[in-house]
């Protein structure tokens, strides 16, 4: 008996579209991912290919560091605030609330982690439909 006999065979069907939550919750997710690796290295920066022109007027490709602003605040008491930001707005957990409050510098990258653990379980669809809004998915 041959392989092809032996399978059930289907027609396959790409999903391609994913939902606009599920969209804004992976590129929440990407950008606490540079956060955390920002918190665990000060001098982190990752680069973007940019296109440059050249004095001759030809065209080429660039690595240029790409600028990642910190998204905690050091206190003059040694507190940190903690802002979670999509796009440049803070979102706002809770009436007037859009900050997270440690004790400690060091308590940024636990607390980091929690949050894109969170956000990978849906814990910020709420706050990120109410806040952000959902767009409709791009027709082809």
């Amino acid at each position: 008996m041959s392989f092809i006999q032996t399978v059930t065979l289907a027609e396959y069907k790409p999903n391609t579209q994913k939902s606009p939550i599920a969209r804004r919750r992976e590129k929440l997710a990407f950008k606490l991912e540079e956060q955390l690796k920002l918190a665990a290295d000060s001098s982190y920066q990752p680069t973007k290919i940019v296109w440059n022109t050249d004095s001759d007027g030809n065209q080429h490709k660039v690595e240029q560091p790409k600028l990642i602003k910190r998204w905690w605040v050091e206190l003059d008491s040694g507190a940190v605030q903690l802002t979670v930001r999509y796009g440049s707005k803070p979102l706002e957990f809770a009436k007037g609330k859009n900050a997270i409050a440690l004790k400690r510098k060091e308590d940024v990258e636990p607390t980091l982690r929690k949050l894109k653990l969170a956000v990978l379980a849906g814990e910020f669809d709420a706050i990120l439909t109410e806040q952000v809004g959902i767009t409709k998915p791009l027709r082809k």
